[in-house]
């Protein structure tokens, strides 16, 4: 199984107003963060806006995105929809693009128990052959994954990686007492990344890192190399980009913080908005106290 660690930036989807990718834009974001050090590349995570896409810019976007990475980091493409057929053929999909593995993640209407979730999962792993990462967030998924489920999961031969977005640091390590080197841990932006390094994380999954990807990295070799005065004292200062992750709409923070940068992201898919004027005066603050 490939082995993924380090920083993997979830990517905005540029999508200009008529609903066409911005497949240059993409590609110029994707060769700038991998100048920059990151690890790896995900397409249609939480701040990729997969819940407002179609098929067809689903499918632009990961294609565009392994393009770009010519091989050069692992791309782990996001497979999202509320039915398991529908997840399956994503998979297939990303699958013969060239993803070198996938990010499954749960949308539901109505709720599932334990049993449906896992199977949603479990079909996803059984489609294809390359690893996936399992990805749960219950502040906006109908339906979680309990830690019996997890467990459960871990022992299947191509799930070897989860990305828990649920704010309970706690539970990352009720998950690692758990499932053991068979289910490796990705931090979220909801949690202090250096904290989940310490426990034994492999790395985060994370929009922020779109936007101050050096720095991230920086983050990540202070703690593999066990300097954790020098990390914790870099956590803090980058800790208002996620303080404003959280408190602003996912794709409109990081597509702001991108334009001011000089990416013509574009503003997120509507019935989102973009930031109010007021809310992009906090990203700009914040960006400007890294450089």
């Amino acid at each position: 199984m490939t082995e993924f660690r380090g920083v993997f930036p979830y990517l905005v989807s540029p999508v200009s107003a008529d609903g066409a990718v911005r497949t240059d834009v993409l590609t110029k974001l994707c060769d700038d963060l991998i100048e920059a050090g990151v690890h790896g590349l995900t397409p249609l995570g939480s701040t990729g806006e997969f819940a407002y896409l179609d098929a067809a810019q689903r499918l632009a976007v990961v294609q565009t995105t392994i393009a770009a990475a010519k091989g050069r980091v692992p791309v782990v493409a996001g497979v999202a929809s509320t039915s398991t057929a529908d997840a399956v053929a994503q998979a297939k999909a990303y699958q013969k693009l060239g993803a070198d593995g996938i990010l499954a993640i749960l949308e539901a209407y109505f709720p599932l128990a334990d049993a449906q979730v896992e199977s949603y999962f479990r079909s996803i792993a059984d489609a294809v052959d390359i690893p996936v990462v399992i990805y749960t967030n219950p502040q906006f998924q109908r339906s979680d994954l309990t830690l019996d489920v997890i467990a459960r999961l871990a022992a299947h031969p191509r799930i070897g990686y989860i990305k828990d977005a649920s704010t309970n640091t706690g539970r990352l390590l009720s998950i690692m007492n758990r499932c053991g080197d068979s289910l490796r841990v990705f931090s979220a932006s909801a949690h202090i990344p250096v904290a989940v390094m310490l426990i034994g994380g492999l790395g985060w999954m994370a929009g922020p890192a779109c936007i101050i990807p050096r720095q991230s990295v920086k983050l990540y070799d202070f703690c593999r190399a066990g300097r954790w005065d020098e990390a914790m004292a870099l956590q803090r200062r980058l800790w208002r980009i996620n303080e404003a992750f959280a408190r602003f709409n996912l794709a409109a923070c990081i597509k702001a913080g991108l334009a001011i940068q000089g990416y013509d992201v574009g503003d997120p898919v509507p019935p989102q908005a973009p930031l109010t004027a007021d809310a992009r005066k906090v990203v700009e603050a914040a960006l400007r106290e890294l450089t």
